[in-house]
């Protein structure tokens, strides 16, 4: 299959500050993935270095099945959305879509015309003059529009209530549906990411900390609940990702699917699952890594 995203070894430094180190991952095409970690964690580097905009420092990087980033050949499949969501705010609408449809190679006129339309957003209204809210959908239009293989977002709803969220999310499955779209979207907002992704990533310290498909995780994984006095005794029967007591119970998030004697599980969410990780950044859930601690 395909590889969506190759990262080999990548590190990227900015003057004395590593945002990246030893950062390696492969991404199957077709995937919706979540990319989660804490603030600085390079989450917005990584999406940077793949759509082109910066360069690694070390290590190889490769795009929808060899194509490196920035290349003409990636120009023309890969679209990025980040926060400031650049849309020509001097221009009107109508004028932000032909100058989009001027710069690639690729537009797909009536799909922006049909979501702006959607939208309710007019071809005559000055792009600086809608909401932040309008202006991220713009965006996400023309990114959209471009038809590309590989989407690239970088928290692009921040701006957005919850409602146009779930409008959003509807609309990009839609796309991924039709499209066969390859995504990599960052978000702080885990039940966000949960409703949409298929594949999760989490970045660390500029590492990737777990990587794999949903489902493989959410069956690798249980929370356990049992007596605190047996809480030290636990990680020398199973792997243990994350403890925490309160009172005379303890509460661990593990890898493993049978529950040892004076425990009992529970399945795990995908919100289980990164907020534990993030609580112990050494643990590890990569293809051929046990946790570690």
């Amino acid at each position: 299959m395909t590889a969506a995203v190759e990262v080999d070894r990548v590190a990227k430094r900015y003057r004395r500050t590593w945002a990246l180190r030893d950062c390696t991952l492969t991404i199957p095409a077709g995937q919706v993935v979540a990319l989660a970690g804490p603030n600085g964690a390079g989450k917005t580097t990584l999406l940077r270095v793949l759509a082109g905009l910066a360069a690694p420092s070390q290590g190889q990087v490769r795009v929808l099945g060899g194509f490196p980033p920035g290349s003409a050949g990636a120009r023309d499949v890969v679209s990025y959305v980040d926060q400031l969501m650049p849309v020509y705010r001097t221009l009107r609408v109508r004028d932000v879509l032909g100058a989009a449809q001027a710069l690639n190679t690729t537009w797909d006129h009536d799909l922006a015309l049909a979501r702006l339309a959607a939208l309710g957003i007019s071809l005559g209204r000055g792009a600086g003059k809608l909401s932040s809210g309008q202006q991220a959908q713009l965006a996400l239009t023309l990114a959209l529009a471009r038809r590309p293989k590989l989407l690239l977002l970088d928290e692009p709803l921040a701006s957005l209530d919850p409602l146009a969220r779930h409008d959003v999310l509807g609309w990009l499955m839609t796309c991924v549906a039709q499209d066969g779209l390859s995504v990599l979207f960052s978000s702080h907002v885990v039940a966000e990411l949960e409703q949409v992704a298929n594949y999760l990533v989490v970045l660390s310290a500029g590492q990737v900390q777990v990587a794999g498909s949903v489902d493989d995780l959410l069956d690798t994984h249980q929370a356990l609940i049992g007596p605190a006095d047996l809480a030290d005794s636990l990680a020398a029967q199973i792997p243990v990702v994350t403890m925490a007591r309160a009172g005379r119970q303890a509460h661990a998030i593990v890898r493993g699917t049978a529950a040892p004697p004076g425990w009992s599980g529970r399945p795990v969410t995908m919100e289980d699952l990164v907020l534990a990780y993030l609580k112990e950044p050494r643990a590890r859930a990569v293809p051929g890594l046990a946790v570690i601690r």
